[in-house]
């Protein structure tokens, strides 16, 4: 599928997707909820209407973005009417991402396996300015960006859909990764539908440089940062200043909490629980060899660990 610089067409909004935002702002708690408005995600709904499930199926398994989304009571009985709906199809069930709350639902029904792909740090907003305050090397980081020219500056999500410069920036970014299709994990293309995310765009000299797009966990006064990408043109620490400008506006906006998701399948994943089988095995190796296209998971781990305040790491 080749990669062009120019705007790709609008897509159609899918019938279900206006009834699926519904849902995930009044009963988003999940880091990965808003993905499952991502295009290309398959998305299910209880008979009640009161849930909703995105998914991907590979290897037989409906690998599942997070968490059922629905009222707190109805978690345990959304989720067995999804696993019920998908063992009639003859999948079985992958949660990525899907936090302690789900884990604990499963856990009192069976025993489950619960297989560790990777560290989701989270940081209280309130507490940015000490982390930054607390590492040389980020303070440096964000000079040198700020000393090359780079600013950075918050657009309304309805200007950055599909902007051409943006586009080029990502077409650049993603020159030489491949575009593998787990949609809720490795998107690559959400600027074709920001609906509800923040979108912060760096410039230097003028010229779009890279920008970061944060998608919202309604229920926890949360941000999911969802990408950030840099164009060829953008001096380093572009990264960092996108990551502290955004921090320091959201908070002053009233988010508590960010996070910069999971370190995907990273090589300190382990497993608790019964044993993965076989198939599971061959799906998230399966994952990891289609993420390496797209992820440097190590780099993306180092670049996490320059917030993380030193009690955490």
């Amino acid at each position: 599928m080749p990669l062009t610089s120019g705007p790709s067409a609008p897509r159609p909004a899918p019938p279900d997707l206006a009834r699926a935002r519904a849902l995930v702002l009044a009963h988003g708690w999940n880091a990965m909820a808003y993905q499952v408005l991502n295009p290309g995600m398959r998305r299910w709904f209880s008979r009640a209407g009161d849930g909703l499930v995105g998914y991907v199926v590979a290897a037989g398994h409906r690998v599942i973005a997070g968490s059922p989304i629905c009222p707190d009571e109805r978690l345990a009985a959304v989720e067995a009417e999804f696993e019920a709906d998908a063992e009639a199809a003859g999948h079985r069930l992958c949660y990525f991402g899907a936090e302690e709350r789900l884990v604990r639902v499963l856990a009192a029904r069976r025993p489950v396996a619960t297989l560790l792909l990777g560290a989701q740090p989270t940081w209280p907003t309130a507490a940015w300015p000490d982390i930054v305050a607390g590492r040389a090397s980020l303070r440096a980081q964000l000079a040198r960006a700020r000393n090359k020219g780079v600013v950075v500056e918050a657009w309304e999500a309805a200007a950055a859909m599909n902007h051409p410069e943006l586009r080029r920036c990502l077409t650049e970014w993603l020159a030489t990764r491949g575009l593998p299709p787990m949609h809720f994990l490795i998107e690559w293309d959400v600027m074709a539908r920001l609906i509800d995310q923040r979108v912060f765009v760096a410039r230097r000299g003028g010229a779009i440089v890279g920008f970061l797009i944060a998608a919202p966990i309604p229920r926890r006064q949360g941000w999911l940062m969802e990408q950030i990408v840099r164009g060829r043109a953008a001096p380093n620490g572009t990264n960092e200043l996108l990551l502290d400008t955004a921090v320091r506006q959201l908070h002053a906006d009233g988010a508590r909490f960010m996070t910069l998701g999971l370190s995907p399948l990273s090589d300190a994943a382990g497993a608790t629980g019964s044993p993965a089988g076989p198939v599971v095995r061959l799906l998230l190796a399966w994952i990891r060899a289609h993420g390496r296209r797209f992820y440097d998971f190590q780099g993306l781990e180092q670049f996490k660990s320059k917030f993380q305040r030193s009690e955490e790491r």
